[in-house]
């Protein structure tokens, strides 16, 4: 269900960027389109301003036919039943085209009837000198035209996108952004490949590991109950370690199983209304039967609190706090477990004297299998699922935890449940 639903997200978001992304560049394409327009119409008003000033003090009068041919996307030429000198007619265009805001480079040609060829052609650019832009200029002649000249723009499609820079960059932007998406799908995958790996290796080998220790278990207990063990001191002890060391890890195995099973398939809380003060003088009497130097007391106003919780999780979690608490402590364990009632929120402070986290790494306490260095590590036996277990529990009920330093010495783990009864 996760898989499909996971897939459905990727599908519908590959195609709602590809969607933009095709819009984008159809809108750019049109906007091109446009632009291009509006540089004809700009070029066939300046070039008929030039025709009509060519007219200018002549006897001639202006056709009343549009003397303006537009022959390609970048070239014109424009008729002029008048003879005229190349150096005013470059004059014209330059005046023209200013008006008109037209900044691109053109180059422009003189039909001569005597030789019947363009014969007078000059490029002209706008941003450099004119000794620094001498090209050859080739123009077709046209039949039945007398006196006319042709203009050419050949930068003509490297204006336009100059001009859609916003265009452009906006879909630059866009394709990133897929690239990206892509990217990042990608890592996704390849990241729940490596999940599942690693879930299908816990899974075999602590499985694995279940099938041996099962039958050590049963041995040793076995052994155990012999009386040659029984009277033999040192059989007996030896045995009984071995009992407590395989209890010890098959309580690991379930607790790495449990966490890898919860990855895939939430905890099922069944919740009721119950009393956390008996729960937690339960956990506070299976501590000091494990740590019978413990010292734990609770400090309450109060025996009536009442909240909404799985009793059995509930009671692990104040275990699995305790039970650090005292793992991580130098002296005789002192803990407190503090009740308070702040906004509407039933707060439990479990106060410590350990040794504390260096408060750079605070922070990482309740990740997944994360242990801090420190003089304690090495001592201390597990895998750094125990406060994962905690803050996972907290999340399943919208519980929050956090943990900070004392003042002095060791550390408070608070939780705060909300909408307290």
């Amino acid at each position: 269900m996760k898989i499909n639903k996971l897939n459905s997200i990727i599908l519908l978001g590959l195609v709602a960027i590809i969607s933009i992304l095709v819009a984008q560049l159809l809108w750019t394409k049109e906007a091109f389109t446009i632009e291009q327009k509006k540089l004809s119409q700009k070029a066939h008003i300046a070039l008929l301003e030039v025709a009509k000033k060519l007219y200018e003090g002549t006897n001639h009068e202006l056709p009343a036919q549009n003397p303006v041919q537009k022959i390609s996307n970048d070239y014109y030429i424009v008729n002029v039943d008048n003879e005229f000198e190349p150096e005013i007619l470059e004059f014209y265009l330059k005046t023209e085209f200013k008006k008109m805001n037209i900044t691109t480079d053109f180059e422009y040609a003189m039909y001569n009837c005597q030789s019947d060829e363009m014969v007078y052609g000059d490029y002209v650019s706008l941003s450099k000198k004119k000794a620094e832009c001498k090209k050859t200029v080739y123009f077709p002649k046209h039949k039945n035209l007398v006196y006319y000249f042709a203009v050419r723009f050949p930068n003509e499609t490297t204006y336009l996108f100059s001009s859609m820079r916003f265009w452009f960059i906006l879909s630059t932007a866009l394709i990133l952004i897929l690239l990206i998406y892509v990217y990042s799908i990608f890592t996704l995958l390849q990241q729940k490949k490596y999940s599942e790996l690693q879930r299908d290796f816990i899974n075999n080998m602590t499985h694995e590991f279940k099938t041996p220790l099962a039958s050590i278990l049963i041995a040793s207990k076995y052994l155990i109950e012999q009386n040659p063990i029984k009277e033999d001191k040192k059989l007996f002890t030896y045995t009984d370690i071995i009992i407590n060391q395989s209890n010890k890890l098959n309580s690991h195995i379930e607790k790495i199983l449990n966490i890898s099973k919860s990855e895939y398939t939430p905890l099922e809380l069944k919740k009721e209304n119950i009393l956390i003060i008996p729960i937690i003088e339960e956990a506070i009497s299976n501590i000091k039967l494990k740590y019978p130097e413990a010292s734990v007391k609770i400090e309450t106003v109060s025996d009536e609190y009442l909240i909404e919780t799985d009793g059995f999780h509930f009671a692990n979690l104040v275990y699995n706090l305790l039970d650090n608490a005292v793992k991580y402590c130098n002296e005789k364990p002192e803990i407190t477990i503090k009740f308070k009632e702040e906004n509407n929120c039933l707060k439990l402070e479990f106060i410590d004297n350990g040794i504390g986290i260096n408060s750079k790494k605070i922070s990482f306490i309740f990740d997944k299998f994360y242990r801090v260095q420190n003089e304690k590590s090495n001592e201390v036996n597990g895998f750094g699922l125990g406060l994962y277990y905690v803050k996972e529990i907290c999340n399943l009920q919208n519980w929050k935890i956090k943990a900070e330093n004392n003042t002095e010495k060791g550390v408070t783990i608070t939780l705060s449940i909300p909408n307290k009864k």
